[in-house]
C-alpha cells in the first residue's frame, strides 16, 4: 500500500515536465513541416529574361503567410524588393510572376520567405540568377560529340571524334595587265623632229621668197 500511494505524487511530478517538453517541441515540429517549403524554377546560376514564373510550393503545418522577393546580388544593404506575398498556402504551383522588364540586367538572388503562426520564419534563396532582358545570354562552348565506330567484326567499338576535312582555300593567280591599244592621237618623238624639220623648210623657202620680191623690187624702181 505504501508503494501504491507515492504513484499520485509521481505523476503530479512527471506530468508537468510531459506537457512542457512537448510545448517546446511544438514550434520545432513547425519549423519541420515548414521547412518543405521550396523552389522549383527557376535555379541557381540561371539566366532568366522578361516575365519569370516562381514554382515551388509553401508547405502547410502551421503556415500564416509567405513573400517572394528579389535582392541584387552581394547587397551589403541586404535590401529586398516584394513581388509577390499571400496568405494560402501553395503546394507544387505558382507562387509569383516577376517582371524583370524593369529592373536592369544583373545578378540577383531570389527568397521565399514563409512565417509560420508561432512566428517563425523559414527562408528560401535562389542565387546567382543571372538577368538577360538588354545583354546576350553567355552560352558554353559545345564540345564535340564522340560517336562510335565498328572496326572490323569482333572488335568492340571504340568511341572517336568527329574530324572535319578543311575547305580548300583556292590559291589567288597574279593577275597580268592587258595592254590598251595605241592611241592614234599620239604623237612620236620621230613624227615631232620631222614636223619640226618641214616647218623649218617652209619658213626658209618663205623667207627666201620674200628676199627674191624685194630685189626684184628694188631693181624695178632703180630703172625708173
Amino acid at each position: 500500500m505504501r508503494h501504491l500511494s507515492i504513484i499520485p505524487t509521481l505523476l503530479v511530478l512527471l506530468i508537468p515536465h510531459t506537457v512542457m517538453a512537448m510545448w517546446k517541441s511544438q514550434p520545432r515540429l513547425q519549423m519541420d513541416a515548414a521547412s518543405s517549403a521550396s523552389i522549383e524554377t527557376p535555379i541557381a546560376g540561371q539566366a532568366v529574361q522578361g516575365s519569370v514564373v516562381v514554382k515551388g510550393r509553401t508547405g502547410t503545418e502551421g503556415f500564416q503567410s509567405f513573400e517572394v522577393d528579389f535582392s541584387y546580388k552581394d547587397d551589403p544593404t541586404n535590401t529586398w524588393f516584394l513581388i509577390q506575398e499571400g496568405t494560402a498556402p501553395i503546394q507544387e504551383g505558382v507562387l509569383a510572376v516577376w517582371d524583370t522588364t524593369i529592373i536592369t540586367d544583373g545578378e540577383y538572388t531570389l527568397r521565399l520567405l514563409v512565417t509560420l503562426m508561432d512566428g517563425a520564419q523559414v527562408e528560401v534563396l535562389v542565387s546567382d540568377l543571372r538577368l538577360r532582358n538588354y545583354s546576350p545570354i553567355e552560352t558554353d562552348t559545345p564540345s564535340p560529340t564522340p560517336f562510335y565506330v565498328t572496326l572490323a567484326p569482333g572488335i568492340p567499338a571504340v568511341p572517336s571524334t568527329a574530324e572535319h576535312t578543311p575547305t580548300p582555300t583556292p590559291t589567288p593567280y597574279p593577275m597580268t595587265p592587258t595592254p590598251l591599244p595605241t592611241n592614234p592621237a599620239v604623237i612620236t618623238s620621230s613624227q615631232m623632229v620631222l614636223t619640226l624639220g618641214k616647218g623649218a623648210a617652209f619658213s626658209i623657202g618663205l623667207l627666201a621668197l620674200l628676199g627674191a620680191y624685194l630685189g626684184v623690187r628694188s631693181i624695178v624702181h632703180k630703172n625708173r
